[in-house]
């Protein structure tokens, strides 16, 4: 068995336990750990295209702006919702805030004209064609 030291710096510990109650309870209460604030994101890439999945649940396609400047693809996504319940005595009011940003920069080997967006089932599907490129020849040159 083996005896740890443990110094305080102050006299009382009873203050240094409250504050790591304190900050303990307060980040659990303060943040709120599953709502994620940007959705997650799968880039896949094949020899003809790339292919960017972005999970989205509960939007519309209508939410969606994407934007392409240059070799940066930029999504946004915003959703308000409003929601009103009257009866007798009161009136409830609830209000519904949805938007994120999320921006890529691409290679130089896309095609701008190849670009298609589809959301299905709570996932937003953007392809994103790549240019022709010269296919690689072999050939032997003979020194004369």
């Amino acid at each position: 068995m083996s005896l740890v030291k443990f110094n305080n710096r102050t006299r009382n510990t009873a203050p240094y336990f409250n504050n790591v109650f304190d900050s303990l309870f307060s980040d659990a209460l303060n943040k709120n750990y599953g709502v994620n604030k940007v959705p997650h994101v799968n880039i896949l890439e094949t020899p003809t295209h790339f292919k960017i999945e972005l999970a989205a649940p509960g939007l519309n396609k209508e939410d969606f702006k994407i934007e392409l400047k240059k070799d940066n693809l930029s999504i946004w996504a915003e959703k308000k919702a409003e929601q009103t319940e009257e009866q007798k005595n009161y009136t409830r009011r609830e209000f519904e805030y949805l938007s994120f940003a999320r921006s890529f920069v691409l290679p130089e080997n896309i095609d701008a004209e190849k670009i298609n967006a589809e959301y299905l089932n709570g996932i937003l599907n953007i392809t994103i064609g790549k240019k022709e490129q010269a296919k690689d020849e072999h050939k032997e040159i003979v020194v004369s």
